[in-house]
């Protein structure tokens, strides 16, 4: 292999990026293809090879749907997802509470299931349509960096059954929007709703990126977890999950998204004065927590545009 002609073509092709009118997709295909030629360089595939990573890809487009995403899932899988969250997150340390102020919630990935609107609900709403699961409350606040609650947050929920699938993937099973709601924080910045305790649950295997994670002896398990989307005029959104404390798979997510601090206790309540509060079975389990969110201006927050 000629080192010198490889290295020309990768040259001829950035160069031709140079007409590229947005600076910023030049510069982006252009570390792309030095680092795709880079990657040849090193691993040196056969054709065969190649031409079956692009069969993969190819397969993995034809998998996607309007209920499924498997790009996203691969993304996920690789741990690239993950990381362009992190990137692109609010970096302000969350373990400083100096003043007694909590630090923002931490991101998380947005995961291939958010495919769908979640319907809007009323505080305290039960999200679990289809029962079977262990009854929960989820109850908390909704808060500005400082402090102070964000009256008319808003907050976007999803999960899977206790059965570990969302609605998306048992349209025969599950009626549409199970698992899922769009809630307003009350005037407190307060939010509750009733659900059943998320358990664990593979990805999707019965695709390409199923074949990818057998082929490197790897499980497809994430641990049990809520999604939220939290959002409140003036301060940067969230997107995140709370994961149940001592669920298997904390410390092996299968796309690498648990953070400690948005591990939280589901703890077990036997309190019958509560249970008529939320309108649920005692004994439950409940969950507290808040979601902290920073001003879109405020230090280390990364503008969403690039600018």
């Amino acid at each position: 292999m000629s080192t010198e002609f490889t290295t020309r073509i990768t040259e001829a092709v950035v160069a031709s990026l140079d007409g590229t009118a947005d600076p910023r997709l030049r510069e982006l295909l252009a570390a792309l293809t030095r680092h795709l030629h880079a990657f040849v360089r090193e691993t040196e595939p056969t054709t065969a090879e190649w031409e079956r990573a692009i069969n993969f890809l190819t397969a993995t487009g034809q998998a996607c749907t309007d209920t499924r995403q498997e790009f996203v899932l691969l993304s996920d899988v690789l741990g690239i997802s993950m990381l362009v969250e992190t990137i692109n997150s609010d970096t302000t340390d969350t373990t400083d509470t100096t003043d007694d102020r909590p630090g923002a919630t931490e991101s998380t990935v947005l995961g291939p299931f958010h495919m769908t609107e979640s319907p809007v609900r009323e505080l305290g709403a039960d999200i679990d349509l289809v029962g079977g699961g262990e009854p929960c409350v989820i109850s908390g606040r909704v808060l500005s960096g400082d402090g102070t609650p964000l009256p008319g947050a808003l907050l976007d929920v999803w999960q899977a059954s206790a059965e570990g699938y969302y609605d998306v993937q048992q349209p025969d099973v599950q009626p549409a929007g199970n698992g899922r709601g769009l809630f307003t924080a009350d005037a407190e910045g307060r939010f509750w709703f009733r659900t059943c305790v998320p358990s664990p649950y593979p990805i999707p295997t019965d695709g390409p990126v199923g074949d990818l994670l057998r082929a490197t002896a790897r499980h497809p398990y994430r641990p049990a977890h809520i999604h939220f989307i939290v959002s409140a005029e003036g301060h940067t959104p969230v997107t995140t999950h709370i994961f149940v404390a001592g669920s298997e798979h904390l410390d092996s997510d299968a796309v690498f998204a648990v953070k400690e601090s948005l591990v939280q206790d589901f703890t077990e309540t036997d309190d019958p004065s509560l249970a008529r509060r939320f309108g649920i079975a005692n004994p439950f389990r409940h969950a507290r927590f808040d979601l902290v969110l920073n001003t879109s201006d405020a230090p280390g927050v990364r503008d969403p545009e690039g600018a």
